[in-house]
This record gives C-alpha cells, sequence and structure tokens, in this order.
C-alpha cells in the first residue's frame, strides 16, 4: 500500500463560487457532550456524492464513506479500501477492498459498486467531475478488487479518492433524484428526514451497526447561517459547538471572549488569477512585463493590515507552504516597488499604462479591496475598472464567456503539487485559454509521470517559473479561525479549511 505524508484538499474555485451562502439559524446545540452542533455557511447543492464539493464534505461524510481516509496531518488510511498500489507506467492503481460492509438496503458494497460509483461521477458533471477525467474506465477483478485504468499517470488520483470522488453510494440508488434528499451510503450516520430542515439545519444520528469504528458522538447537526455575526452569538450562547472564522471582525470578537476556545489556521490564499496571458481580451498582459509590473504594484503588506488586520502572511506563489513546490524566497519575489512597475511598463511599450476590467463579486472583493487594488494599480498608470456581478452570473460571464483577462478569488493552497497544477496551470477551467510554454510542458509533463516524491525539484522549479513570468498576483494567505464553545476538540485539517467530521471530539 502506497502512503502519503502530507495531502489537502483543492475546492476548484468555479464549482466554489457556485455555492450557495444563504440560510439562517437552525436548532439549538445539546449541551450533551453526545451530541455535536456545528456551524456554517457551506451548503451542499444535494447530498448526491456526484455534486459535492470540498468545502462541504463534513455534510457527505456522515452519511458516506470515501474509498481512502484522508487523517488530520494529511495522511491516507485504509477506509473502504484497505490497500492501494500503483503499476509501473501510473497508469493503473488497484484497490483491495474490504468484504464486510453494505449499504442501507443490505447490497454489498463491492467492487462493483466501486465502478458504479466512479464512472457516474466522471460522467455527472459536478463540480468536481474533473478530477476523474483522466478515468478510462474501471476494472472488476473479483468483488474485493478494482483496477482504477487511467488514460494518462494522474499523481492526485488517491486524493482524489479521499475527496469527494472517493465518497461511495449504493447504485442501486443511483435512478432518479432520491440522493439529493435521501443519502444511502455505508457512512457512520444517517440523515434524521424528519428533524432535518434543507437550508436550516442538517440532523444526522448514528447509524445501527456501522463497520468502522464508531464516532464519538451520537447525533451531529450542521446548522445554515447566513453571516458570521449570528455564528459567534451562537457559540457564545452554547448554541453552537463548533464553528470556523473567516472574517477577521468577526474572529476578534470570538478571541476576545475568554469561554471561546480559538485555534487559528492560515489555509486559503486570496490574489488575481490572470487568464488572458497570451493578450487574447488585453493584448497588454501577453508581455511578462506587465504582469511582473502589475505584482510590484499591489502593496500586500498594506493591503493584509487595513485588510485583514495583519491576520495572514502575504505571498507571491500560488503553491502553499505543504508542497514540495513551494519555496519561502518566493513568497517575498515582488516587493511593493511603483517605480520599478512603471520601467517594466515602459520596456514592455507602455509607458502611458493600459486600462485592465476586472469582474467584481462582492462576496469576494469588498469595497475597501477594491478600493485599495485600484490605489495601487492607478499609481502606475493602470486603470482598474470593476464589472460588478452577482453571484448568479458571475460563472457564465467569467467562465463560459470568457469576458474577463482574470478576476479576484480565493483559492486553496492544496499540500499535493499536482492538484495546483491541474487546478491553476494546466489548460482547464482556470486556464481556459490554455497558455503554456517549454517549461511549463516540460516541467509539468515530470511531475505527472514520475513516481511519488521524485519530482520534487521539478516542482519547486515550475513554481518558480510561473512566479518569475508573472503567471498570478497573489495577495496573501489567509488566517481562518477555528472555534468552539468549549465542549469540543477540534483539529485542523491539513491544506483544507474545513475540518473533516472526524476531526471533532468532546473536549478533555
Amino acid at each position: 500500500m502506497q502512503t502519503k505524508t502530507r495531502i489537502n484538499t483543492g475546492v476548484a474555485a468555479a464549482g466554489a463560487l457556485a455555492l450557495m451562502l444563504t440560510g439562517c439559524a437552525g436548532s439549538s446545540a445539546d449541551t450533551d457532550s453526545s451530541s455535536l452542533t456545528i456551524g456554517t455557511m457551506t451548503v451542499p447543492q444535494s447530498l448526491d456524492p456526484a455534486e459535492a464539493m470540498g468545502s462541504a464534505m463534513p455534510y457527505f461524510q456522515a452519511v458516506y464513506d470515501t474509498l481512502v481516509k484522508r487523517e488530520p496531518d494529511g495522511g491516507y488510511a485504509p477506509m473502504l479500501a484497505t490497500g492501494w498500489t500503483y503499476d509501473e507506467s501510473l497508469t493503473e492503481l488497484t484497490l483491495t477492498l474490504r468484504e464486510d460492509v453494505t449499504f442501507d438496503d443490505g447490497t454489498p458494497f463491492d467492487a462493483e459498486a466501486v465502478k458504479a460509483n466512479l464512472e457516474r461521477f466522471r460522467d455527472g458533471g459536478g463540480g468536481q467531475a474533473q478530477t476523474m477525467a483522466l478515468l478510462e474506465e474501471v476494472e472488476v477483478v473479483d468483488a474485493t478488487t478494482a483496477v482504477l485504468h487511467l488514460e494518462q499517470p494522474n499523481p492526485a488520483m488517491v486524493f482524489y479518492l479521499s475527496d469527494a470522488a472517493g465518497l461511495m453510494a449504493n447504485p442501486a440508488a443511483f435512478d432518479g433524484d432520491s440522493l439529493t434528499t435521501d443519502p444511502d451510503g455505508t457512512g457512520p450516520y444517517e440523515l434524521d428526514s424528519g428533524r432535518t430542515a434543507v437550508g436550516t439545519t442538517w440532523v444526522y444520528t448514528r447509524a445501527d451497526g456501522y463497520w468502522g469504528e464508531e464516532l464519538p458522538y451520537d447525533e451531529v447537526a450542521i446548522n445554515l447561517f447566513d453571516n458570521e455575526n449570528a455564528i459567534v452569538n451562537g457559540v457564545r450562547t452554547g448554541q453552537i459547538n463548533a464553528a470556523l472564522l473567516q472574517d477577521v471582525d468577526q474572529q476578534a470578537v470570538a478571541e476576545s471572549d475568554p469561554e471561546v476556545q480559538t485555534q487559528p489556521q492560515a489555509i486559503d490564499y486570496q490574489g488575481i488569477i490572470l487568464f488572458d496571458r497570451d493578450g487574447h481580451i488585453t493584448p497588454e498582459l501577453a508581455e511578462p512585463g506587465v504582469r511582473q509590473a502589475i505584482n510590484h504594484a499591489v502593496d500586500r503588506e498594506t493591503m493584509l493590515e487595513q485588510l485583514r488586520n495583519g491576520q495572514g502572511e502575504t505571498t507571491n506563489q500560488i503553491f502553499g507552504p505543504q508542497t514540495d513546490a513551494y519555496d519561502p524566497e518566493l513568497d517575498s519575489y515582488y516587493d511593493h516597488d511603483p517605480e520599478r512597475a512603471r520601467e517594466l511598463l515602459a520596456d514592455a511599450g507602455y509607458p502611458d499604462g493600459f486600462a485592465l476590467t476586472l469582474p467584481r463579486m462582492s462576496e469576494i472583493v469588498s469595497d475597501p479591496l477594491a478600493t485599495s487594488l485600484q490605489s495601487d494599480l492607478a499609481d502606475v498608470g493602470i486603470d482598474l475598472t470593476w464589472d460588478n456581478l452577482d453571484s448568479g452570473s458571475a460563472l457564465n460571464s467569467i467562465f463560459t464567456e470568457q469576458a474577463y483577462p482574470g478576476m479576484v478569488m480565493n483559492n486553496a493552497q492544496p499540500a499535493e503539487d499536482w492538484v495546483t497544477t491541474v487546478e491553476l496551470v494546466l489548460p482547464g477551467t482556470f486556464n481556459f485559454f490554455g497558455t503554456t510554454d517549454e517549461t511549463v510542458q516540460e516541467l509539468t509533463r515530470a511531475i505527472q509521470t514520475s513516481p511519488e516524491g521524485e519530482a520534487a525539484d521539478q516542482a519547486r522549479e515550475l513554481n518558480r517559473h510561473l512566479v518569475e513570468q508573472g503567471w498570478f498576483v497573489p495577495f496573501y494567505r489567509m488566517t481562518f479561525l477555528h472555534v468552539s464553545d468549549g465542549t469540543v476538540d477540534v483539529e485542523p485539517q491539513s491544506g483544507m479549511a474545513v475540518p473533516a467530521l472526524y476531526n471533532y471530539a468532546p473536549a478533555e
């Protein structure tokens, strides 16, 4: 069996934008330590695992097991699969499966179920379906052996099997849309439909005869809120046992209460993804010097201090500290140097600057952030105009119509190099113009085809090349805050803002 000591979850940002951030407070938390209530602003589109997203995983982990379990430190552990091995070509991944597991109706979990789930996930069009794009077919060798045949090597495949793609549902429930509200898996809990109000609260009760190790709570409730102020009040009054806070003002409120337990975690980064590095929409961006000038123009330290009260770490790289690609020196590769930015623009043939239009969603780009970027870029001659979009039209305008040369986004920094490479570097959702060069092609090919742990040098070289060429304009890694009412211990999940459901336990 292969193992890895570092791993993460990366959520495709296009799918993350589609997540609804609406709702209201649900039922009060039971103060009994056998009950856990989690507060959140993330809501799943359905409970069908074909539509699962990383940020909504706790909803799914309650009722579905994954093929591979991801431990809090990012390591892999057996779950429904007890072992996994690659062939020499890295295009065949053999899974050994448990033989003592059944779905709710008694249907056995076996290799046929794995085949049905993985191929359905690949073809289902969900927000994470692209993670199985290289899966050609699943071969059923026998009831406890399945072989995943890949079109090309995929160094992140085991990671994906510990994420949304690895959630296993009963194939007998695939017809129709019953899984949307009536999940059928092998997980540690069952959805209590009588006490669940979709859009407000989801209640799960312990499943009888669960095959694995029981989680410490008899009952888990996930309550949906539309603002973090309400979440903080819920934690302070005991209505909520645990939650994650992203807003720095609400973090400060939580930290000021001695009854609230807090634990910081630096996880996502915020910055500009430049789609148009070939100059299709904004010709100036085809020049590396222009992209470098934008990086020099941004005053990251001031932004971090004023917009996030200093809660985070400035960075110039898209790869996070847990990756092989990460280089601490690249966090400060571009200092704030307007004079140098103006020189680079002049050298590129734009001494008078140019006009740049970016989309703006208020959920991501606040008024202070919008003003800060406009001011910084104006100082070097770049006239930034914001097009205000609502969340309903943003996806179509940005990713379907491809109407903008870039956008400000919050992105995960996964600990798996290949996840970041696929999502942000290779042609796809966030490189929809297919920008590449010989260096990127050579290095990504080496990373993709090398055995685990043998392409660290190439990953770092790729990272440095992307930074030097100004492919992206990261601002800072943001510090999020795990909070609890003191009755529960929360263990952060490596590379993932939202803890796995397995990471909660009664406080000692």
